[in-house]
């Protein structure tokens, strides 16, 4: 556990400090991008630190994440479509995720594309959303349009809070965040189910 978590630690300092590097944007979108089928840190250690060295970008930074994130799930999904038993399933287990690939199968059966919408805003892996979602078939009109706009939702608020608190900010996303957007979304959800009971 100790040297999992050294891991870790080691992978968390080396995305930070290509906050600062020349070329960020592009390494922005590379974190991104990777994030969302096998690497194991968020973009948002990146995005951080980014926006607050430079507050009139965030909304940029917040969109190359948003792009690249959601091109970088449907690799996830192709991925899980074509290899989750020989390839995606042990590396999200070495991830140790297996708990959240049984957590999100069951959110599926019963939510369908809301699970999918609320995985990609909250704190839950969102690898194992792209690859799950691919190995149990979801529909990819359904998959992609939950990813885009969970994706954007996330990375936008993140950005938001940052530009608005500034140095605060990362203790506050520490703090805070998750339950936040645990929070947002229980509203959406309950919105969502409303509408489609009484509306649709």
């Amino acid at each position: 556990m100790k040297g999992k978590l050294a891991f870790l630690n080691d992978w968390y300092e080396w995305v930070k400090t290509l906050a600062r590097h020349k070329h960020a944007e592009p390494a922005l979108a590379g974190i991104s991008f990777a994030e969302s089928s096998f690497f194991p840190i968020p973009p948002d250690f990146m995005l951080i630190p980014m926006v607050q060295a430079d507050h009139s970008k965030a909304w940029r930074y917040a969109l190359i994440c948003t792009i690249a994130s959601v091109l970088g799930g449907i690799l996830g999904y192709f991925i899980g479509l074509f290899f989750f038993d020989t390839f995606a399933q042990p590396i999200l287990e070495r991830l140790g995720k297996a708990e959240k690939i049984a957590t999100f199968k069951i959110w599926i059966s019963k939510y369908d594309e809301i699970a999918v919408f609320g995985a990609g805003l909250t704190p839950f892996p969102y690898k194992v959303i792209t690859i799950m979602s691919g190995a149990l078939k979801i529909n990819f009109a359904i998959f992609m349009t939950a990813s885009v706009m969970a994706r954007s939702l996330r990375f936008f608020l993140v950005a938001g809070i940052v530009k608005k608190f500034g140095d605060q900010a990362e203790t506050i996303m520490k703090e805070h965040f998750g339950k936040f957007t645990i929070g947002l979304f229980a509203i959406l959800a309950a919105l969502y189910f409303t509408y489609k009971h009484f509306f649709h």
